[in-house]
């Protein structure tokens, strides 16, 4: 699905675990700001809050429903060999408050990244069921087993692009706001294995974004050092934090033009 229309904006929402919650934030700072957004694009994290969000739910609601979640918790013990858990309440999550919704019924085009381990290559997904989406975009690999599709093997996109500004320039779109959790971050000593393995993955994300998020025309990036990406009791801090430096980020630009 190509977005036709001249002059669109597209909101890129990049991975980065538990620190997604600052997604929350910058969508409160994006309506403050009266900036409209016409198409969604989200990788791990950031595919989750963007499906919500490119549903009709506002931040609010989003809000809510994050501070009554645990989204590195959602998940159980799985016996597959390819994850030491298993994400799908992730779906019913989405289920739950969407419904078994396909992509052409949202209110904003939306994309989803995720990647094929098997070969290497970016998967954008854009058309069926966006449950099944957002389950295989936020597959951490060594965290959650990859979704098998048939020929595809899918796990999180953010290896292969964690800031979606590429995903969204291919879908024609003019002007592309994109936020980035992990520009300005550090980690805390992990204290298990998961921390391990997810620690490892974010670190390789930062580095795969550092030049896919350039061509922006506005890049977000919540100062976000003290926060670590697997404490879910920081998620009112860190929508708070979301919130500020975007309202800062999305006031700079509005003086500037």
């Amino acid at each position: 699905m190509v977005v036709q229309n001249k002059k669109n904006t597209g909101l890129a929402l990049g991975g980065g675990a538990v620190l997604g919650a600052a997604h929350i934030g910058v969508l409160r700072a994006l309506e403050e700001t009266q900036t409209d957004i016409d198409v969604v694009a989200g990788t791990s994290i950031g595919s989750l809050v963007g499906a919500l969000y490119a549903f009709g739910m506002p931040w609010q609601e989003i809000e809510a429903i994050t501070l009554d979640m645990n989204w590195l918790d959602i998940s159980r013990l799985s016996l597959s060999k390819y994850g030491i858990m298993n994400n799908s309440k992730i779906k019913r999550l989405l289920r739950k408050y969407l419904g078994d919704v396909h992509f052409d019924q949202a209110r904003k085009p939306l994309y989803v990244v995720a990647a094929d381990i098997q070969n290497g290559e970016k998967v954008v997904i854009n058309s069926g069921k966006v449950a099944d989406a957002v389950m295989a975009s936020t597959c951490i690999p060594g965290i959650f087993a990859p979704i098998d599709q048939g020929d595809r093997m899918l796990v999180d996109g953010g290896i292969m692009e964690n800031v979606p500004v590429k995903t969204l320039q291919d879908a024609g779109v003019d002007r592309i706001i994109a936020v980035d959790l992990q520009a300005k971050k550090s980690f805390a000593k992990p204290q298990n294995l998961r921390d391990v393995l997810v620690s490892t993955v974010l670190l390789s994300m930062i580095h795969t974004s550092a030049l896919q998020k350039h061509p922006a025309d506005l890049l977000i990036e919540p100062d976000l050092s003290r926060f670590n990406p697997y404490e879910t009791k920081q998620v009112p801090e860190l929508i708070e934090q979301g919130y500020r430096d975007g309202l800062s980020a999305l006031k700079a630009i509005a003086m500037n033009h």
